[in-house]
């Protein structure tokens, strides 16, 4: 609790917000001391349903074919959709008889992956827990597992600002936040929280990615607005920060999704974010370092 709070943090609604930025580095988690991850990127949306996960997933297929080691942490536990997008199946494996620790699963294009799906029995099981355990569910991916030598670590977060957001934002070595929205009236409030949040928590936004901008007909290549004109250009000239991508609806795309096959679609959609992450320095977490916020 900060000198110039007067209530109790428990009901504060800037809990875990207040503070100084030495303070939000205490709270940081080391990783696994055999990890090595040079930047961690946060995907965040303000709501659910815009493609949060899929922008996670094309940014990190868009690293990885850029020649950067790439590893995807799934931190949607009770809503996880990575390895069905990467096609990724079975049980992950602890690291060896020595040092504790456990392996992330490769997806067929050499992508680290972890969810909570593949620590379940059965993958349609659902995950029926309070918000502290799924927190420290999110924390032990980060510490428990072993993340070598990644270039890049893209978290994939749960909508909203609840408490993963801020165990991620509080728990983890963010280099950056990534916000994804949708093309709708009530985005600019969404947006506004997203970027307040990471105020708070001392954590750089980076930039936007609209999904679902429009749809461009496979007959008269017309580009159809289906959730209305966007507004994204003026929200994030609002706020200082650069529009990444603009996605359009494609069926396609939904198609390899469902199919476990994203890492084979070809489009550019994403090339301008992926060059603004490898202008990023490295800033994650040394082999058996603290972590220490950019």
């Amino acid at each position: 609790m900060s000198d110039s709070c007067s209530s109790g943090c428990s009901n504060c609604p800037s809990a875990g917000g207040c503070g100084s930025a030495a303070e939000q580095h205490n709270l940081l988690t080391p990783p696994n001391e055999r990890s090595h991850v040079k930047r961690v990127i946060a995907i965040m949306s303000g709501k659910g349903g815009v493609g949060k996960s899929l922008v996670t997933s094309l940014l990190a297929t868009a690293m990885a074919r850029r020649g950067h080691r790439v590893g995807v942490l799934d931190a949607d536990i009770t809503g996880p959709s990575i390895p069905k997008i990467f096609g990724v199946k079975g049980e992950v494996e602890k690291a060896d008889t020595e040092l504790a620790g456990i392996r992330p699963l490769k997806s067929a294009g050499g992508i680290d992956i972890m969810s909570i799906n593949l620590l379940l029995k059965n993958e349609s099981d659902p995950v029926v827990w309070r918000g502290p355990i799924v927190a420290g569910i999110v924390r032990q991916f980060w510490q428990d597992v072993v993340w070598e030598n990644e270039d890049y670590l893209f978290v994939d977060m749960p909508p909203g600002t609840g408490d993963v957001p801020l165990t991620v934002l509080q728990s983890l070595p963010v280099d950056g936040i990534i916000i994804v929205t949708s093309p709708q009236e009530l985005v600019s409030m969404i947006v506004e929280k997203a970027v307040k949040m990471a105020a708070l928590l001392n954590a750089p936004v980076l930039g936007i990615i609209e999904n679902m901008a429009y749809f461009r007909c496979p007959d008269c290549s017309k580009e159809h607005k289906i959730f209305g004109d966007s507004h994204i250009e003026e929200i994030a000239r609002d706020y200082f920060l650069p529009l990444l991508a603009r996605l359009p609806i494609e069926p396609k795309l939904a198609a390899l999704c469902d199919a476990g096959k994203i890492e084979s679609f070809e489009g550019g959609w994403v090339d301008a974010a992926a060059l603004l992450l490898e202008e990023l320095p490295e800033h994650g977490a040394a082999e058996g370092d603290a972590p220490a916020n950019a």
